[in-house]
């Protein structure tokens, strides 16, 4: 009776570890070798198996967890050849190739695959068709041959269109589905623009669809190297380049992505990836509001230690010097050994200028700077406070150099050793973190009450930038 009820756990557990797992069989025309199984995941591949060809040409992938659902890769020996195949709620997958007709693979056990062969199928030979139109198009002589071979391409192409249409239609949840949804283009407006409020319309009509028939509850789309591009096209080209803006759409697209741990991480780590290292100015409040709102609530604790420094520490360093912030004070030593604070500097604009004499792109751009500021700046009510970016160890130079290039109408300043020393002493982060130094020259634009209104740009940006805001407070 004992051998009995543990045949029948065994049996039961077996069965058990079949429904839940996977099992993936990949003959091949070779008895030796390593076939790896990968997954996408944005743009790259991750490993998720490896299996040894048997004598007999199997190579068996075997878990009693399943995979998560998405577009699969079998590499075949040597990595140079691969094929795709669909994973989804089936996991018991045959797969045979003949690696010198690898168009050829014959993948049974899985519905999806079913599916996902006959659209490859039905898109090759649309595809062909498409392409002679296109060619024929090309090579058209007469207004009439374009005009027919234009018609015969939309009418191909309308074709296609349909019968995707159809599939998705008619399984909505598949995984074809989600990756033909994937593939497709957003609803183009129609409305001819002739006003501004016509192009905003159209503009919003395109934003408003952008995402139709994606789901963010659904992390099968990670899985496959469509859903990235696609977020950043949105990110990068179609959604307003605002930090406002785009702090109130990501915070959207992760409380729609709550429910799904795996899209949750995704969009976390890609926005984190994508604003730690802004491309365009005051963007650094979006990374910022990214690691307030969620790193330092511990929601990303699939960081290791390393990584979730990273993000602490770049964090910290742009917290104080976020656009519209106001400047934090220095109160440093001028060239007369007197102290010298911003805060006391009374003009429209206050350009502050970190940098050190023996850096050799700050001799390069310091003359250049005091070139704009006499011939253009300093009309329009613009100080310039220049700090020593090093230890007073190399006063010396910096006196030298302060005399040599005539910037002594500048306010020049720099922390003494003892004013170093007092600030580690009381603990104060020192103006290298709260201005975030890593380069020189660093440059920041204040406003008369010391807002900051501009870091980081090039001279030429700056230029331009203070022309717009002097005009437009005018």
């Amino acid at each position: 009776m004992k051998k009995y009820i543990l045949f029948i756990l065994l049996v039961s557990a077996n069965y058990y570890a079949k429904a839940q797992g996977y099992k993936i069989t990949v003959k091949v025309n070779c008895k030796n070798g390593i076939v790896n199984l990968a997954y996408r995941m944005g743009k790259d591949f991750l490993l998720q198996d490896s299996a040894k060809v048997s004598k007999t040409g199997i190579a068996l992938f075997t878990s009693t967890k399943k995979m998560p659902a998405g577009i699969y890769t079998i590499f075949f020996p040597g990595n140079r050849l691969s094929t795709d195949f669909l994973v989804d709620k089936e996991q018991n997958i045959n797969i045979v190739a003949d690696t010198n007709h690898i168009d050829k693979i014959q993948i049974t056990g899985s519905p999806a695959n079913v599916d996902f062969q006959k659209y490859q199928a039905y898109v090759s030979v649309k595809g062909k068709l498409l392409e002679q139109t296109k060619k024929a198009f090309n090579a058209s002589t007469s207004k009439a041959d374009s005009v027919k071979n234009e018609a015969a391409f939309k009418k191909l192409n309308n074709e296609l269109n349909v019968y995707r249409e159809g599939v998705i239609k008619g399984k909505p949840t598949s995984m074809l589905a989600v990756l033909l949804n994937a593939l497709r283009e957003p609803a183009f407006p129609t409305k001819v623009p002739l006003t501004l409020n016509d192009s905003l319309e159209n503009y919003y009509f395109y934003k408003n669809h952008y995402w139709d028939g994606i789901s963010f509850m659904d992390d099968r789309i990670i899985r496959t190297p469509f859903f990235q591009p696609k977020l950043e096209t949105y990110y990068r080209q179609v959604m307003s380049q605002s930090s406002d803006s785009l702090i109130k759409d990501i915070d959207y697209k992760l409380l729609l992505a709550r429910s799904n741990p795996e899209m949750y991480k995704f969009l976390l780590n890609w926005f984190t990836d994508e604003y730690i290292n802004p491309k365009y100015m005051g963007q650094d409040a979006v990374f910022v509001h990214l690691y307030q709102q969620y790193h330092s609530k511990g929601v990303s604790n699939w960081l290791n230690k390393y990584q979730d420094s990273i993000i602490s520490r770049r964090a910290f360093m742009l917290m104080s010097n976020l656009l519209g912030e106001r400047a934090a004070n220095m109160e440093f030593v001028n060239s007369a050994g007197k102290v010298n604070a911003l805060y006391d500097v009374d003009a429209a604009f206050t350009l502050v200028v970190f940098w050190d004499p023996n850096c050799g792109h700050c001799k390069e751009e310091i003359p250049r700077i005091d070139s704009f500021y006499r011939a253009i700046w300093q009309k329009k009510g613009l100080k310039i406070y220049a700090v020593l970016s090093e230890t007073d160890k190399v006063k010396g130079a910096w006196d030298s150099y302060i005399v040599e290039h005539k910037i002594d109408d500048w306010i020049n300043v720099y922390q003494t050793k003892e004013m170093v020393d007092m600030e580690a002493k009381d603990q104060r982060p020192s103006f290298r973190q709260l201005y975030d130094i890593a380069v020189t020259p660093t440059i920041y634009l204040l406003d008369k009450e010391k807002r900051i209104i501009a870091k980081k740009l090039t001279l030429e940006q700056l230029n331009d930038f203070l022309e717009v805001k002097i005009k437009n407070e005018h």
